[in-house]
């Protein structure tokens, strides 16, 4: 067997500087159990995290300091478990997550995770295919119910997707369609086709189509876009629309540029801008910030079980290429990122 190891981030100056460095097998505490890894993804927030984004106020968490551990994606087979752990035991294939936060990220070849964020691994589905999914679908998840948006409601929603063409949009344009909702999804030129097979009713081109001449008829909107389109997007929705949520604020850029005091403040500012304008159409009005979730967990797997869900593999590398993933990802390339410890 070969010896354990990481993959770390070392801190950034130019670029972003990643190496391998060797490990000790976790041993799992009460009602964890180590997985030994098969596959992890990079997500964009990983991407972002390894040059320094978001590390004044992630520090507090334990997750701020270089070298880091990336990345939350677990798809693997159980090494061993701790005390209380029952429903798991080694051999058996998971899929989950770690949250982010001093406990380190999913970038090893061995991983120690509360036993609560996994969930059975799904036959048919190889491990890089099923690592794509627990990080952004629970934001997703989370995306959801901010916005008010469930599969009993669905139904009699038009919704409009900002981002769609990421693994996020993807995913809600996806589940929308499942549950009957009308979607309208905002991409590039070269991801229009993409949008238009996943179920989109509409697809507006952003690139040929300013933000400024959408309709104000929309139920609900999802922004996983682009911060500065926040207030275009709200003002698409119609008066009394059901909600709207964000995964793209600008809670940890904030923080990051303007330090303690004036990152609070200009977050707040923008939090009480942005509340606002949808105040005044009557809209209830969210930020997304991601965590662990059981039941958006349970979902996941259901559907993955089902068949219900795709997100195409574009780069599957080992972590010693990891380079080529992040780039992969960074350069917006079709396709979702995973590592292969």
């Amino acid at each position: 067997m070969s010896p354990a190891r990481k993959l770390v981030c070392l801190a950034p100056v130019q670029s972003i500087a990643l190496a391998i460095e060797p490990m000790s097998v976790p041993r799992p505490r009460d009602g964890e159990l180590v997985v030994r890894m098969e596959a992890s993804s990079v997500n964009p927030i990983d991407v972002k995290r390894a040059s320094g984004y978001g590390r004044r106020l992630l520090g507090l968490k334990g997750a701020g300091k270089f070298p880091l551990v990336l990345g939350n994606d677990i798809a693997g087979v159980v090494e061993s478990v701790g005390k209380g752990v029952t429903a798991w035991r080694p051999g058996d294939r998971v899929m989950g997550l770690v949250p982010t936060g001093k406990g380190g990220g999913a970038y090893a070849t061995h991983v120690a995770v509360d036993s609560r964020w996994l969930r059975p691994g799904v036959d048919g589905l190889s491990a890089p295919e099923q690592a794509v999914f627990p990080y952004t679908f629970t934001t997703l998840w989370q995306s959801f119910r901010k916005a008010g948006i469930n599969q009993r409601n669905a139904k009699k929603l038009e919704v409009l997707v900002h981002g769609a063409s990421g693994g996020l949009g993807q995913l809600a344009i996806q589940l929308l369609v499942r549950w009957g909702a009308t979607v309208t999804a905002i991409c590039s030129t070269p991801n229009v086709d993409i949008c238009r097979k996943l179920g989109a009713t509409t697809v507006w081109d952003r690139k040929r189509q300013p933000l400024s001449d959408l309709p104000q008829r929309y139920d609900a909107a999802l922004n996983f876009g682009a911060w500065q389109d926040e207030g275009r997007l709200i003002g698409a929705l119609k008066q009394g629309a059901l909600g709207y949520a964000t995964a793209v604020h600008p809670l940890l850029d904030n923080f990051d540029k303007h330090g303690w005091l004036a990152g609070a403040w200009g977050t707040r500012q923008d939090l009480r801008r942005a509340k606002s304008l949808a105040a005044a159409k009557g809209v209830a009005y969210g930020w997304v910030i991601f965590k662990p979730e059981e039941e958006a967990l349970e979902e996941l797997h259901g559907l993955l079980c089902q068949g219900a869900l795709a997100l195409p593999v574009g780069i599957a590398v080992p972590l010693a290429d990891a380079q080529q993933a992040f780039d992969h990802v960074a350069q917006q390339r079709s396709g979702r990122a995973v590592l292969l410890p």
